[in-house]
C-alpha cells in the first residue's frame, strides 16, 4: 500500500476511534491493584522469545501460556502479563481482566531506547501512535476476533509499508542487546525505513498546516 493511501486510512481512524472505544479506562484512571508495568517492564528485544516474526514475554512469568495463544493456529485469548513486540519502539501488554474491555485489556507503548535503558514515551489506548502516525489501537482493531487484536499478514490488519528486512533490522540492533547483529540488507533497510519515517512525518505537518 502506498504511503498516500496509509495518510488516509490512518486520518480515517483517528476519526473513528473515539466512537470505538466507549468507556475505554485511560492508564491514569486503572483501578488501585492492577498489574504493575512500568520502563523495566520492558528488555533487550532479543532476549525475548521469538514466535515467527515477533517477540513475546509475560511479565507474569507466565510465558508458557502467552507461547500457546500465540502459536494457536485459530487464535486465542492472551494472559495477563503478555508483552508482544514486533519492534524495540513498540509494545502491548496485556492487562488484568476489565482493565478496557474495548481493547481486549490491551494497552500499547510507545517506548524510547538508548543504551541500556528504556523509557516510556507514551501509553494507553487513543494516546499512542506507531512511526508512520496511526494509531496503535485503531491498527489493531481488525484483529479482534479471533486473534485477540494481535496483527500478523493474515488478520486483518491494514498493511503498513515495513518490510519483514525492516522490522527484522530493527530487532537485530536493539541498544538495549549490546553489539547489533546485522545481516545482508539490514543497512540498506534501516535507511528506507528512515525515508518512509521522514515522508510520513512531513505528510502529517502538512496536514496540520493546509
Amino acid at each position: 500500500m502506498r504511503v498516500s493511501h496509509l495518510s488516509k486510512a490512518f486520518t480515517l481512524s483517528a476519526l473513528l476511534l473515539p466512537a470505538m472505544l466507549p468507556g475505554v479506562l485511560t492508564a491514569a484512571e486503572a483501578p488501585s491493584g492492577a498489574l504493575a508495568v512500568d520502563a523495566q517492564s520492558f528488555r533487550c528485544i532479543r532476549e525475548m522469545t521469538p514466535v515467527r516474526h515477533f517477540y513475546v514475554d509475560n511479565v507474569l512469568g507466565n510465558l508458557p501460556a502467552t507461547l500457546a495463544a500465540a502459536n494457536a493456529p485459530g487464535g486465542a485469548i492472551y494472559p495477563p502479563g503478555s508483552v508482544i513486540q514486533l519492534v524495540p519502539t513498540e509494545a502491548m501488554v496485556k492487562r488484568e481482566a476489565g482493565f478496557s474491555p474495548a481493547t481486549g485489556d490491551w494497552e500499547f507503548f510507545e517506548l524510547a531506547v538508548d543504551g541500556k535503558q528504556t523509557a516510556i514515551r507514551a501509553r494507553g489506548f487513543a494516546e499512542v501512535n506507531n512511526r508512520f502516525g496511526g494509531n496503535c489501537f485503531a491498527c489493531h482493531a481488525p484483529a479482534r476476533q479471533p486473534w485477540d487484536f494481535v496483527c500478523e499478514d493474515s488478520h486483518g490488519c491494514e498493511a503498513i509499508p515495513v518490510s519483514r528486512q525492516m522490522t527484522g533490522a530493527l530487532q537485530r540492533t536493539d541498544p538495549r542487546c549490546g553489539e547489533s547483529e546485522l545481516q545482508s540488507g539490514d543497512r540498506w533497510a534501516l535507511f528506507k525505513l528512515q525515508a518512509l519515517v521522514w515522508i510520513g512525518t512531513t505528510k502529517a505537518a502538512l496536514g496540520r498546516i493546509f
